[in-house]
């Protein structure tokens, strides 16, 4: 059955670039991100886990952890991360699941669930292997983005959605089309004008379902 939105992430165990972890325990009270690629070694995956290196700092401050998956060896991915360091300028401390087995892609619907792949296969065999998952405290899916072979992912727009995913969190709030953080946000439907003032102060009435209020300051 495909994951959905509010799913538990299927936990799994495996080994890692940095020694074997069990998916729940190691997210803990965090939030995750899951960034899965098709092969080490390729050059857009090279790019992608460079910028997740160079953004170390920023998933510090989220208190969010970040786990690569690529279907080659653990021994291969600390290879590979010497290419990403040196292209990126940054040193690849996360860890990324050796995914050989394919079990953690399949968990995560990422091959159909009978994919077979031969020994020897490429990038191109393993192509549905690029998506990117949010992960709740809670071990909820939050957010699901899956990837073309030939589009880099945004890693601005991956910040922004975690942002978003952890404004709103518990919140009755939504952030609006192109929304970044200090920007106002819109009252969730199921408050009146009344509570929403009550609420979050002063409310913008665009329309009568689309009111605008100043972010609320987490707790």
């Amino acid at each position: 059955m495909a994951l959905r939105i509010n799913d538990i992430a299927p936990d799994f165990t495996a080994e890692t670039s940095n020694g074997p972890i069990s998916f729940h325990e190691w997210v803990g009270n965090s939030y995750a991100i899951i960034f899965s690629h098709p092969r080490d070694f390729t050059p857009v995956c090279t790019t992608e886990f460079g910028a997740v290196a160079q953004l170390a700092q920023e998933w510090e401050q989220r208190g969010t952890k970040v786990l690569g998956v690529s279907v080659d060896s653990a021994e291969d991915h600390r290879k590979w991360k010497r290419d990403i360091e040196a292209f990126s300028g940054s040193p690849a401390n996360f860890a990324i699941v050796d995914d050989t087995s394919l079990q953690v892609a399949k968990l995560y619907d990422m091959l159909p669930a009978d994919a077979y792949l031969p020994d020897g296969r490429t990038a191109a065999d393993s192509a549905t292997v690029r998506t990117v998952y949010i992960i709740g405290p809670d071990k909820k899916i939050r957010l699901m983005m899956t990837y073309p072979m030939s589009v880099g992912r945004n890693f601005a727009e991956i910040l922004r959605a975690l942002d978003a995913v952890q404004a709103t969190d518990g919140v009755p709030i939504a952030t609006p089309a192109d929304w970044v953080p200090g920007q106002d946000v819109i009252a969730a439907l199921s408050l009146t004008d009344e509570q929403a003032e009550a609420k979050f102060g002063k409310v913008d009435r665009k329309l009568p379902y689309l009111r605008y209020v100043a972010q609320p300051a987490r707790g």
